[in-house]
């Protein structure tokens, strides 16, 4: 099994020891936002630094419209979480510089375009987009955090239509009415592959002391394709994305009975984080979630 270089995104050692719980530990900033689309889509973030950590090395970026004209309604947006690695100056640097330079490159190649009315004549399929925008932020993790890397799981919606383009252990789910978790993106994970060639069991995965490494990372040298798919956002349903900060402290089916419960994106965004803390919030939390109720 060729995985090529490996990331360990939290390491026992060197500039990635994760402190100690003690009581001179800040307490844990967490940050919430919620925006209601004007068409379909209502969307909640909310960031936590944890409990076990001084520095925040998640970057998370939300952003939605919607194109009226007449009797018609075109919603678009684009979402995305991206956790670093490499200590706090590299982490934190390659995740913002992955997420500017991903939301830049859309923003410039297919949302100013869409709005001046030139995205028609395009040849560019979403599809290509997404991935040339990761090429950028690869590039920009490269020349601005070199040795560090992260995650980037990115979501593009436009109209009922989302384009996803995900590298490393970050993940998105769709979820219908019934709250069901359903996954979107495939972990990029040392853990992940040994558990889908039946060389460890799922109990083993969850407590395996590789279970944080990558054989696929923004800012690796290697050369790799992100994983680029495009599907239809549930409706209604509602659309999941977090670093595994929150999906490796809570698991699936504390997240399933929380969006089975009443709430505003905000505030299920926010049940979220306060249960990964609640659970001892080992590590950066961030997660967004946009609902469709059309």
């Amino acid at each position: 099994m060729n995985l090529g270089r490996l990331f360990r995104k939290k390491d026992e050692t060197g500039d990635m020891k994760t402190p100690p719980v003690t009581d001179e530990l800040p307490r844990p900033s967490v940050k919430t936002r919620e925006h209601h689309m004007v068409g379909q889509y209502t969307f909640g973030t909310c960031q936590s630094v944890g409990k076990q950590r001084e520095h925040n090395e998640d970057a998370l970026f939300a952003f939605s419209s919607v194109l009226r004209e007449g009797t018609s309604e075109f919603p678009f947006g684009l979402f995305m979480v991206a956790d670093g690695m490499g200590g706090h100056q590299h982490g934190e640097v390659a995740s913002g510089a992955a997420i500017k330079a991903l939301s830049s490159f859309l923003m410039e190649k297919l949302i100013v375009p869409m709005l001046n009315g030139s995205a028609a004549s395009m040849d560019t399929s979403m599809q290509e987009l997404m991935e040339q925008g990761i090429e950028a932020a690869q590039d920009a993790v490269v020349r601005t955090a070199p040795g560090g890397g992260t995650t980037l799981t990115a979501a593009l919606v436009i109209g009922d239509q989302v384009t996803f383009g995900h590298v490393g252990d970050s993940r998105a789910y769709f979820s219908r009415m019934d709250g069901e978790l359903e996954p979107v993106t495939k972990d990029h994970s040392l853990v992940k592959r040994l558990l889908e060639l039946g060389q460890i069991s799922e109990k083993e995965a969850s407590v395996h002391p590789q279970r944080n490494v990558l054989y696929r990372a923004v800012g690796q040298t290697e050369p790799y394709r992100p994983d680029i798919e495009t599907l239809t956002f549930p409706a209604p349903g509602s659309m999941l994305i977090c670093s595994d900060g929150l999906w490796g402290v809570v698991g699936k089916t504390n997240l399933q009975k929380i969006l089975r419960k009443s709430g505003s994106p905000m505030e299920i965004c926010q049940k979220m984080v306060d249960m990964a803390n609640q659970a001892g919030g080992p590590d950066n939390i961030s997660v967004i979630l946009v609902q469709n109720f059309d």
